[in-house]
């Protein structure tokens, strides 16, 4: 997959794609739904999307929402074969766009696309003026296709960005996962801690969660893929996400002890998907308590996640 980050200046191979068009945070069931029906058209499958997030971009000291940054976003769309992902920012210029210019300067001089999908709550130009109704009309002018996808449904609520927050939010991440069609992950770079987990025998990768919707704090059975470096693979484990309350307050990070892992991991990217939840952060009455609920959560994490399906 190719990245391109502006809609300028763009060569003879990068134009003339199918394309899906949105935020696409998280990637779920909806927004595949959508991508699907940017394949094939005779022309190689794009996504266009947008960083930062426009929610971001208006509301920037508003409370972190986002399920994916823009790196698992990537991996995520790599993985369901999209070609080419225009990741354009969105900036001043951008939102002073009309639906008209936005079409007649992005889709089509930028772009050259061949066809688009959208869902059909969509909305695009100037004060979101205008929506996917709209973007049929403009295309049938410019002489591209616009496909609108229907909302999808699980378990009688709208699959969206909303209910899979709301369900992590809750401490259910099979239920997110549900929506999502694959694992919750949370990708990053390995940064260095304060090594309690280290002392008390349980070395952990720990990553920061920076701009993203806080899950449901406490321990969880987690699958690990190494994503670069030489300990590169996939593994299972316990991660612990908050604040670790037998020591210092401090910023929620999320602490991933591995199985059967022996290694340096700083400095690598790695991708943790949430798979279980296991209990709430818990404050005990000495080190030794500590140590002994930690390996329990460990038996109960490797119990639960051998021979489970991940994606």
């Amino acid at each position: 997959m190719q990245t391109i980050r502006h809609w300028r200046n763009q060569t003879e191979a990068s134009r003339g794609a199918s394309v899906a068009m949105g935020n696409f945070d998280g990637v779920h069931r909806g927004h595949q739904s959508v991508i699907d029906l940017a394949r094939g058209h005779g022309a190689p499958l794009g996504i266009i999307t947008f960083e930062p997030h426009p929610r971001e971009y208006f509301a920037p000291d508003a409370p972190p929402f986002r399920l994916m940054n823009a790196e698992a976003r990537a991996n995520r769309l790599e993985k369901l074969g999209v070609e080419w992902l225009y990741e354009l920012p969105f900036n001043a210029e951008l939102t002073a766009m009309t639906p008209e210019v936005f079409v007649e300067e992005v889709l089509v001089k930028g772009l050259g696309i061949a066809h688009v999908a959208v869902g059909g709550d969509f909305r695009f130009g100037k004060g979101r003026a205008a929506g996917a109704d709209e973007l049929v009309a403009l295309g049938k002018k410019h002489g591209f296709e616009v496909t609108i996808a229907p909302l999808l449904h699980h378990d009688g609520l709208e699959v969206s960005s909303t209910a899979i927050r709301n369900a992590l939010a809750e401490g259910r991440p099979e239920e997110a996962n549900e929506m999502l069609g694959h694992l919750h992950r949370i990708e990053g770079a390995v940064i260095h801690g304060a090594k309690q987990g280290r002392e008390l025998g349980f070395p952990t990768a720990n990553m920061a969660l920076e701009r993203l919707h806080m899950p449901r704090l406490g321990v969880y059975a987690v699958k690990c893929d190494v994503l670069n470096g030489p300990h590169a693979g996939s593994y299972i484990g316990a991660a612990n996400l908050g604040i670790s309350p037998m020591f210092e307050d401090r910023k929620p990070t999320l602490e991933t002890y591995l199985f059967d892992f022996e290694g340096d991991l700083y400095g690598a990217h790695i991708s943790v998907a949430l798979v279980f939840y296991l209990r709430p952060e818990m404050k005990f009455s000495n080190l030794d308590a500590l140590i002994d609920q930690m390996k329990i959560d460990c038996g109960r994490a490797r119990e639960l996640l051998v021979g489970a399906h991940y994606a």
